[in-house]
Formats: structure tokens, sequence, C-alpha cells
């Protein structure tokens, strides 16, 4: 595997440990190569970092297989999920899901990745709705911030919206980045 493979979602094999392209920018300077800066994530300690490779770098693929379950329901730190077809339990705790944790929701199907065959994290969709709980009123001429105000989602998550958005309506929100997308 090159560099030239490295897509956002990629998951590669370096140093004895998984890593996952979460950011990619190719990058071409004067007369030196190219390179690709990138920020990945190591899949087992949860940490992020920002690298940079060059054109010959070379990397060895990741066995990774994702099986769609279902979200169950979270104790303390640990979130369990069932697979539909043969109703098995697994586990993974707040590490291993990430900020993701914030856009589950009870009964969602949701991708598992399982590499080796030990479940190592989640994916799911890019983006969600969610239900408008908590907004203040528009102001009239309240533009000083960029005419935007903070909700509160029916999963208790804060996000920024236009001033137009109120209590009961329902938005999509990108969880990649946590921003609101459009009202439905």
């Amino acid at each position: 595997m090159t560099i030239n493979d490295f897509n956002i979602g990629t998951i590669f094999l370096r140093d004895k440990n998984y890593f996952e392209i979460l950011f990619r920018e190719h990058s071409k300077t004067g007369r030196g190569g190219a390179v690709l800066r990138t920020k990945i994530k190591n899949l087992k300690t949860g940490a992020i970092s920002e690298e940079t490779f060059k054109a010959g770098d070379k990397f060895e693929e990741a066995n990774v297989m994702s099986k769609k379950m279902q979200f169950l329901y979270k104790d303390g730190d640990v979130f369990y999920f069932m697979d539909n077809d043969t109703f098995e339990q697994i586990s993974l705790n707040n590490d291993q899901i990430g900020d993701q944790n914030k856009y589950l929701v009870d009964g969602m199907e949701t991708e598992v990745i399982f590499i080796d065959e030990s479940p190592l994290g989640i994916k799911i969709p890019i983006k969600m709705d969610f239900e408008v709980v908590d907004a203040p009123p528009a102001v009239k001429g309240n533009t000083v911030d960029g005419g935007s105000k903070k909700v509160v989602l029916s999963n208790g998550v804060e996000v920024s919206t236009p001033m137009f958005i109120k209590q009961g309506d329902v938005i999509k929100i990108n969880t990649q980045t946590g921003e609101y997308v459009e009202r439905k």
C-alpha cells in the first residue's frame, strides 16, 4: 500500500499499530517531491497526530472487516452492540468509540470495525437528524456573531445554527465536524 491508496477512512498498519486516516492533503512544492499531509488516529490508543508521508513510503494494509450491528445501550463507559443475524453481543469502551459517542442513539444501526477478529471501533453515518430541544428566540438585528445561535439537540449536544432554527425543528448534523447542515 502506498500513499496513493490513502483516503479518508483508510486503515493501515505501521510499527505494529493500526491507524486510520482522518484528513489528507496532497502537497507539491517547487522542485521537491510530492508529499501527503495527514491527520491519523491510532486505533488502539485513540491518539491523533499529524504526519507527512513521501511518495516512496510503503505500508502494510490492515486486515479490516466491518459488520452492521445494532447499538443497544451504554453502561458507564462501556457500549453494547448486537449482531442482528447471530444475536451475538460485543462491547466497546469509550476510548474505542471516541467522540462518536455523542451521536449514538439506542437501537440505531452502526458499522463495527473488526481487525483480526477483534472489535476495534465503529463508524456512524456522516449526517444524522436530531430534534432541537432548546433554542433561544431569534433577536432581530442580532448578527454580531454572524447570524447564528447555540441550540441544544435531543442528544444533549450544543450546536451553532442559523437564527431561524427554533425548538421542535429537526436538523441534520455532520457527525464528523459537529456542524449544522440543514433543517428538515
